[in-house]
């Protein structure tokens, strides 16, 4: 792959161009034919829900049983990165980046509108009225269940595949090396590769650039709802100029400076919001309702896994939970990179329960704070919709903030907090797509950097300002539409990681920390006996043990108090050979665990820095 990349100074030519030409040509699309492909997108929308709505339900949920298998089971000991390797961040920093990056914006911007939408408007399937009691639990379980262990399960499959790849056994930071133990090296870095990370480029960028747009035009809605401005299409430009050149700046100076210092902040700026929320609010009947709703989402989480509504014909399922699940596919790739970027050194069973439940844990009750707010406010008074009785997403926020003290100064942090998120969003997406289009270099340059930054603005205020909010649906329903095969490749990765974990598990060693008890006298305390003494004592704990020396494998020199360190692994009874007389145990290595990766080596700092490059140098040696 590296003769590929020679000369386009690390650009891969086969990913970089396609992906390029595809998104210039969709903005040309959306932009000339703005009404044509608002409907022909709509018509896809539709087809992609009748026809594989079923799939995707089934896809969220296994994707969910994967992560907790690989939580609970013998492979959350392994570590993504060598045995003995720390994590990189913290646990706080750690935790503040993979949220602001995987769905921070989507709180603030749902926060109120969708618990509200689902309480006025409940699904048909549901069997309940709007506007009562119960389509209020219903509500939050809907919400708990759209922002819940499932969108956070898709970006486990994509960000422990790649973590694992990576730090792991060192292949480069992008989608394709998750099929390898399936596919091969050589068709991982022939078309097959390159396809599986163009799409992944095109569906985050589009993700991005329209969730740029929308976003525009929450903090548009929320300043003019403030009477600060009103919205022109020369404010809008200045707005996405300066959003788009604070993520620049924020991608040029890198994760551990910029991107870690701006989550840091707007996860700050977020919880101040909230517990402004929750103590000038309804705080006592706010807790008692986060009590609940955890009890109604874990209670209504089995039924809801699995529900593809066949006998409903109000389209509630793909306007929500099938366009839900399609939209976190199609930016798994965008997520899942970053999250795998940032988790080298843990565990598996750190990284699956740390991205699975405590983003889940923190956004049921950032729901809770508003959306349980915004349903007791329309209960209440019933002055949160608009004159058509539905809700907007844009101002129900602001609305339900001017009804607490100091309306003007936590709206003003709401907007803050809506741009920072989207900077974070902006940056690492550019980061995610720059290492995608480079073959996975981690260390990419800052102009091409800054090349997918700028083209994320562009497109945004391109289409807002000609195509307005139809070529913006036009481009979301296109990313969307990405998510159909890229569901196919999560089903595989899956597949291929449970192959490739399997002989990690059966091969990695175990340490077992044996100690000796040297034979003293009574008067003289086991501290006390000479080093010779405590040695012999520890050679003679076996037969086995005692023909050890330091120079063998996986057997460390014992230590002064009459310990000794010993690597060992389990050997299954079909790897073992019993003479039938004597009934000596020999090991056979006929039937031993064979690596699905092949033992494959690579010429990078990468995989020179990963746990097989490290095996493999000190069998060599």
């Amino acid at each position: 792959m590296k003769a590929i990349k020679e000369a386009w100074g690390g650009l891969l030519k086969p990913v970089f161009i396609p992906a390029s030409i595809i998104i210039f040509v969709m903005i040309a699309f959306s932009v000339i034919y703005a009404s044509t492909a608002a409907d022909s997108f709509d018509r896809l929308n539709k087809a992609i829900t009748a026809g594989v709505g079923w799939w995707y339900i089934l896809a969220a949920t296994g994707f969910v049983l994967f992560a907790l298998y690989c939580g609970l089971s013998r492979v959350g000991n392994i570590r993504l990165g060598r045995d003995d390797e720390k994590p990189e961040f913290g646990v706080l920093s750690w935790f503040a980046m993979l949220f602001s990056a995987g769905m921070g914006i989507g709180l603030v911007f749902y926060g109120v509108a969708e618990p509200l939408s689902h309480y006025v408007t409940p699904p048909e399937a549901g069997g309940l009225p709007g506007s009562t009691d119960p389509a209020a639990r219903q509500a939050m379980e809907l919400t708990l269940f759209h922002w819940g262990l499932h969108a956070w399960a898709i970006y486990v499959v994509v960000g422990l595949g790649m973590a694992y790849m990576t730090y792991r056994k060192g292949r480069p930071l992008t989608v394709r090396w998750l099929l390898e133990p399936l596919l091969g090296r050589k068709r991982i870095e022939g078309p097959i590769g390159h396809t599986i990370d163009t799409v992944a480029i095109v569906g985050t960028l589009f993700g991005v650039a329209t969730s740029l747009g929308f976003g525009v035009q929450q903090i548009s809605a929320g300043l003019e709802f403030l009477g600060w401005v009103e919205t022109t299409n020369l404010f809008v430009i200045v707005l996405i100029a300066v959003i788009t050149g604070i993520a620049t700046f924020s991608v040029v100076s890198g994760v551990s400076k910029g991107l870690k210092w701006l989550s840091n902040i707007n996860m700050g700026l977020a919880a101040s919001l909230a517990l402004f929320v929750l103590l000038l609010g309804p705080t006592l009947f706010l807790m008692q309702s986060w009590v609940q709703n955890l009890g109604g989402y874990v209670q209504a989480l089995p039924e809801l896994s699995l529900r593809t509504s066949p006998f409903s014909d109000d389209g509630w399922a793909g306007g929500w939970t099938i366009f839900y699940w399609g939209w976190w596919m199609s930016w798994a790739p965008f997520v899942g990179m970053f999250i795998a970027r940032i988790s080298r050194g843990r565990t598996i069973r750190e990284f699956v329960f740390g991205v699975l439940l405590a983003p889940t844990i923190v956004g049921s009750l950032w729901f809770t704070i508003f959306g349980d707010t915004g349903i007791l406010r329309q209960r209440n008074d019933g002055d949160l919709l608009d004159a058509e009785g539905a809700v907007n997403n844009n101002t129900s926020l602001f609305q339900v903030l001017d009804g607490l003290p100091i309306a003007v100064l936590t709206s003003v942090i709401a907007i803050a907090v809506i741009v920072f998120f989207f900077v974070t969003s902006s940056d690492s997406g550019s980061l995610v797509i720059d290492i995608l289009a480079t073959g996975g270099e981690l260390e990419t340059p800052k102009i091409t950097r800054v090349y997918w930054a700028v083209l994320q603005g562009v497109a945004a205020a391109v289409l807002l300002l000609v195509g307005g909010t139809s070529s913006l649906t036009a481009l979301q329903t296109m990313s969307i539409a990405t998510a159909v095969p890229f569901s196919i490749v999560l089903v595989l990765a899956c597949v291929s990681m449970l192959k490739a974990f399997r002989y990690d598990v059966a091969t990695t060693p175990r340490y077992l920390r044996v100690t000796a008890t040297p034979d003293v006298t009574e008067d003289e305390p086991a501290a006390s006996a000479p080093l010779a003494r405590r040695k012999r004592a520890t050679a003679g704990i076996s037969s086995t043990f005692s023909g050890l020396t330091p120079s063998q494998e996986g057997m460390t020199p014992s230590n002064a108090d009459g310990s000794v360190v010993l690597a060992v692994q389990e050997v299954p009874t079909e790897q073992l050979e019993i003479h039938p007389e004597t009934g000596a145990v020999e090991y056979s290595g006929d039937n031993a665990p064979v690596d699905p990766l092949g033992g494959e080596v690579f010429d990078t700092q990468e995989f020179a820095d990963s746990a097989e490059g490290h095996n493999q140098n000190n069998h060599s040696s």
